[in-house]
């Protein structure tokens, strides 16, 4: 604070527009997305609040802790929640997703398009094809999930969609934004219980446009600097190109399997055809080394119920790179008390050999 604070100049109606734009690309949607005033898990609580109501069935498929807690937010609204849950070392599949929906007939489905917690990513298109195939409202959590996994909102069919900046995205995460689909509103604006004058209610947030593609107003309660911080990194984002981004997260995944595997060490995740492109998850099982109390670079315990079971590799935004990858490997090693140049090299192989592709 050693220079004197001189004020700040208000979001502008052009900077707002510009910065809901960015989200539409994104996003790969026509519809502007609502922006929320703050964290993700503000838009994802928001959600939940905005369907729930008595009398709606919601198939919530549970694959990590944050299914769980979007399941405790429908009941709270009182929505009768249909649970699939798996093991978290483990993804939800279709087979399961289309016997639940038999079974429970319910109106609209939720699920965490990827895992950052546990490592995972569930087959996000094949669920939405299932899910249109039975004129389901479609809900997802695609906070981590975008700019590392791909999301194609308008084709895939999402009604209802929320993401975050501070993932792949490398941007802050005062700023975050949900996705809504005609239906989607049209889901929400039919729920006597979707909550009005409040922090939770997307339908006050609802776009109010101009005849054009923008929205008339900036919302008055948008944290500004957060804002302007958001569109910088989403202007990056698009001068990469999102396909780049995207294929990053990819090389920095299978560099970083590859690398634990080379040290003797397993992944987490069963099944290697759904590995996340954030985040690597290790198995701790008897390699009592790996069980830390604190992150080490991008190398981290695991959150919650999952703390002693795994160890996870944050590769996203700017630590969706070689050096990142390398360094994380090389900092396990450590723990286990191996040579890690041979992982190390291991992980050069493979990011070079994909990157060429």
């Amino acid at each position: 604070m050693s220079r004197e604070f001189k004020g700040y100049v208000p979001l502008s109606q052009v900077e707002f527009d510009t910065l809901t734009g960015l989200f539409s690309k994104l996003l790969h949607t026509q519809h502007p997305p609502v922006i929320i005033p703050g964290e993700a898990i503000l838009g994802i609580e928001a959600m939940a609040a905005g369907i729930a109501a008595p009398g709606r069935t919601i198939l919530n498929i549970v694959t990590g802790p944050y299914g769980s807690l979007f399941g405790g937010w429908l009941e709270r609204g009182g929505a009768t929640v249909a649970e699939v849950k798996v093991p978290f070392d483990e993804v939800v599949t279709v087979e399961a997703v289309a016997a639940a929906i038999e079974r429970f007939k319910p109106c609209a489905l939720s699920f965490v398009q990827a895992e950052v917690v546990t490592g995972g990513a569930n087959p996000a298109e094949e669920i939405l094809k299932l899910a249109r195939d039975y004129n389901l409202i479609t809900v997802m959590d695609s906070v981590s999930a975008v700019g590392g996994e791909t999301l194609r909102v308008d084709d895939w069919g999402v009604d209802i969609v929320a993401v975050g900046a501070q993932k792949a995205l490398a941007g802050p995460n005062g700023v975050s934004a949900v996705g809504i689909s005609p239906r989607g509103w049209e889901f929400m604006e039919s729920n006597a219980n979707a909550p009005r004058n409040s922090i939770l209610s997307l339908l006050d947030l609802k776009p109010v446009m101009d005849g054009g593609e923008a929205p008339v107003r900036v919302p008055a309660n948008l944290p500004t600097l957060e804002a302007r911080a958001l569109v910088t990194a989403l202007t990056l984002v698009e001068e990469e190109g999102l396909a780049q981004v995207i294929r990053r997260h990819q090389l920095a995944a299978s560099s970083a399997v590859a690398g634990i595997k080379a040290l003797g060490l397993e992944p987490w995740q069963k099944d290697g055809r759904y590995y996340s492109k954030l985040t690597t998850t290790v198995r701790i099982a008897d390699e009592q080394s790996l069980l830390i109390e604190r992150p080490v670079g991008i190398v981290a315990p695991g959150d919650g119920e999952l703390f002693g079971q795994l160890l996870r590799i944050n590769h996203f935004g700017a630590n969706a790179s070689r050096q990142s990858v390398e360094e994380a490997i090389e900092g396990i090693g450590k723990l286990v008390e191996r040579d890690a140049d041979a992982a190390v090299e291991r992980v050069r192989q493979v990011w070079e050999a994909g990157h060429d592709q």
